[in-house]
Parts: structure tokens; sequence; C-alpha cells
């Protein structure tokens, strides 16, 4: 069972145009990408692209690179890409590390591994509790209920579990005990499952929320949930952004 964490990294982007290949403190924001995911101790990591110039942004990288068509609608897309292109064997763990997110804890990816390891799933992904009522009805916070073993029931940008009688009487604040857990984007999958994903039918729970993991639940596939403390800094979607990671960077080790 091998370890490879793959990057997908789109040259396109509606709101920051050529992103990965913006300069973060004198470096692309994709070889900071690139160079966390390196930090991780995988046995490959992979940076998955549409565009040449990303693919030579990483090139002095001890990293394998796969081109894939500009076409792909997701991520995992590109990731189901490579596991095919690659052949990379069923049960080998797949971390799924975004290329606009320089900032991810080693120590997160290690969990999803740790988590993808114990379980039976075929997917893994984090969460983390929340405290304040105002994120549990925001709808860009996706919230998730867990059953008993860790597995995800559902995802959804609504406030689940809706509590009924304290939310009729106040919905300023959070019940003691309520339990509200937010989706933290990180995802590890085993190849095998990553090859089939591009052919799972789009449910219409993925539609209606604009959620692409429901679409692993609709179809009748586990996601194991693990919880963490720690919430995931920021990626990079806007100018400001760029500005506010080049300031974390220029603080922090890996």
């Amino acid at each position: 069972m091998s370890l490879r964490i793959a990057i997908p990294a789109r040259f396109a982007s509606t709101r920051l145009p050529g992103k990965p290949l913006r300069l973060i403190a004198g470096k692309a924001l994709i070889v900071h990408s690139t160079e966390r995911a390196l930090a991780c101790g995988a046995d490959e990591v992979v940076v998955a692209t549409d565009h040449e110039g990303i693919a030579e942004a990483v090139s002095a990288l001890p990293v394998r690179v796969c081109m894939t068509p500009a076409d792909l609608a997701t991520g995992s897309d590109r990731l189901a890409w490579c596991a095919r292109e690659f052949g990379w064997a069923e049960e080998d763990l797949v971390i799924n590390l975004q290329g606009d997110e320089p900032l991810v804890p080693v120590a997160a990816v290690q969990r999803v591994v740790e988590t993808l390891r114990r379980s039976a799933a075929p997917v893994a992904t984090l969460a983390t509790p929340i405290h304040e009522a105002a994120e549990v009805f925001d709808p860009n916070a996706v919230k998730v209920v867990c059953d008993s073993a860790g597995h995800a029931l559902y995802f959804s940008r609504a406030p689940i579990p809706w509590q009924r009688d304290a939310f009729a009487r106040d919905r300023e604040r959070l019940p003691d005990g309520a339990g509200f857990l937010r989706h933290l984007g990180l995802y590890g999958y085993r190849a095998g499952f990553l090859r089939g994903f591009p052919a799972l039918p789009a449910s219409a729970l993925e539609t209606a929320e604009s959620l692409e993991q429901l679409r692993i639940l609709a179809a009748g596939f586990r996601i194991a949930v693990a919880v963490v403390a720690e919430r995931l800094p920021p990626g990079v979607d806007s100018e400001a952004d760029i500005a506010a990671v080049e300031a974390a960077l220029a603080g922090q080790a890996v």
C-alpha cells in the first residue's frame, strides 16, 4: 500500500487568472503547495495539471507531473485520471492536496492518512466542531453529521442536525452539547475507488447542495470522518489572500 499525494492544479481561474503561477514570496503558488506535499512523507507526489507552465514551475522538484485534459470538471477528476494513467494499485492511498492551499498542516494530512488506513471506507476526510451559531447558519460553512462509527451520514450547507426545540426558542446561540461539525475539505481516497469516481452518476442531492461528496454517499459508499480541533488555514482565491499567505509563510515553519 503506497501513499501518494496528488495536487490538482488548473491554470484557468475566474477570480484569479493563472493562480497556480502567481508569485508568493518569490515562488509560484504551486511550488509552495508542492513543497508542503513533499514535507508529508508520501511515497510519491504528483502534480496533475492541464498547463505546461505549471509543469515547468515544478520541474526542479522531486515530483511526477501528470498532464490532464483541460476540460476535466473537478480536482477529483484529475486525480482519477492520474490513478488510471499511472496504474496505481487498488489499495494505494491518494491524498488530494489542493494546489491553492500552501498552508495545509502536515499533521492534518497525516490524520487523513491514518483515518483511511484504519477504516474500510474508500474515502476519508476531516471535520471540526462549530461553536458559533452564525457559522451553523452560514451556507458557505458545510456541515456534516456522522454515525456512531464516524462515517458521514450527510453533508449540507443547512444547519444539521436541526435543533428543533432549541432553535424554536433562540437561533443566536447554540444549545449545550449540540455537536455541530464543519467539514474541512481535505480528502483521501483508495486508488481503486478513485479510478471509478468519474463514472458515478451525479445525484439530485449533489446538484441541490452543490457538494460533490454527496455523489459518493448517494452511490452507497462510505466516507470516514476524523474530528480535529484545528481549522485548516485559508487558501488563495483573491489578491488579498496572496498577501495573507505571504505573511503567514514568512513566519511559519513547515
